[in-house]
């Protein structure tokens, strides 16, 4: 608080802010530009906003822009926050949100973790000293356990079983200091595969480039820096990329893109690759894309590039929170 009692507005509330006073117009062809942990950033922000005056509006206004004229007191809030997002993330996307900032928002750490895949939860266990790993799988949703157990090797699942059979109770404060531990360690570091490197950073940009810019980049810095060239192709995932999961990844991106999406990025694609596209899906879904793409109406080129784009950033995104496991090394038994 200042000293004349008015809130600091920190960054997520600064955007929040300015997102209210737009209006959901503009706001929502702005929200269409943010990833869904930025707009779940904000999302918590708004929904703790509270009153807003006028003055601390046009003062923040004035940081972006010149000439902005005096608005109405805003009352951020959960309710102002969904109207705000519907229409631009589906009902599905909003209801997790939503139920995380207003429902959910004290979870316990072992709800949070029994929501990750149980792939990524095996490879961080198999890690962990094995008393530690029996507790996490003691803590989390059965259902979960069971999942992470079938991705352990046999001698280590029997081991941990015998260990949460004899598991004793651990004290209140001890508990704590461990459901601490796990939020630092594993919710909040899990996903930053290499992020924290700068070849993966650099790579996060690259890949996010037209695929002409791409290429000029890259050539570009094969004649300065061959090395970084190297490591920076070694990290980046294309759509063409795509052909290089596993059937078992590729079933697991595709099922989060919806039908229309698959339909544009397939436009303009050879007869082998979408072969390879469509054994990712059900057969029912499969019949509607071929007919879809039999019909060869056509698309404009920028809305094939963002349905590409879209289904790349996502590949991304399952990668980086352990969900499939991009630029495999064995790509012809990923192909086939």
């Amino acid at each position: 608080m200042k000293a004349n009692g008015t809130k600091v507005l920190k960054g997520p509330e600064r955007v929040a802010t300015l997102l209210f006073a737009m209006g959901k117009p503009a706001a929502s062809r702005i929200l269409k530009h943010f990833s869904e942990e930025e707009i779940r950033l904000v999302t918590k922000s708004a929904a703790q906003l509270g009153p807003v005056s006028p003055t601390q509006i046009e003062q923040l206004v004035e940081e972006f822009a010149s000439n902005f004229s005096d608005g109405a007191d805003l009352i951020g809030g959960a309710a102002h926050i969904e109207k705000l997002l519907t229409g631009i993330l589906s009902p599905e996307q909003i209801s997790s949100i939503m139920s995380e900032v207003v429902g959910n928002a004290n979870r316990s750490i072992w709800e949070r973790i029994s929501t990750v895949s149980e792939g990524a939860i095996a490879s961080y266990l198999m890690k962990e000293h094995p008393q530690t790993a029996a507790l996490i799988l003691s803590k989390v949703k059965p259902s979960c356990a069971a999942k992470v157990m079938t991705q352990l090797p046999q001698p280590l699942r029997n081991n941990l079983m015998r260990r949460m059979l004899s598991m004793k109770p651990i004290v209140d404060e001890t508990m704590k200091n461990i459901e601490k531990t796990l939020h630092d360690d594993f919710m909040a570091n899990f996903s930053k595969n290499a992020g924290s490197d700068t070849h993966a950073k650099i790579a996060d940009i690259i890949n996010k480039m037209e695929r002409d810019h791409m290429e000029d980049v890259l050539t570009n810095l094969s004649s300065v820096r061959p090395k970084s060239a190297e490591i920076l192709r070694g990290l980046l995932f294309t759509f063409d990329d795509i052909v290089k999961l596993t059937p078992k990844d590729r079933t697991t991106l595709f099922d989060q893109v919806p039908p229309d999406r698959v339909v544009l990025a397939l436009k303009g694609t050879n007869d082998d690759f979408r072969k390879v596209v469509l054994s990712a899906l059900s057969s029912r879904v499969r019949r509607m894309i071929e007919h879809e793409l039999n019909s060869k109406e056509p698309s404009a080129h920028r809305d094939i590039a963002e349905a590409r784009r879209t289904i790349t950033d996502l590949a991304l995104e399952m990668a980086g929170r352990g969900e499939i496991v991009i630029n495999s090394e064995n790509e012809e038994e990923a192909y086939f």
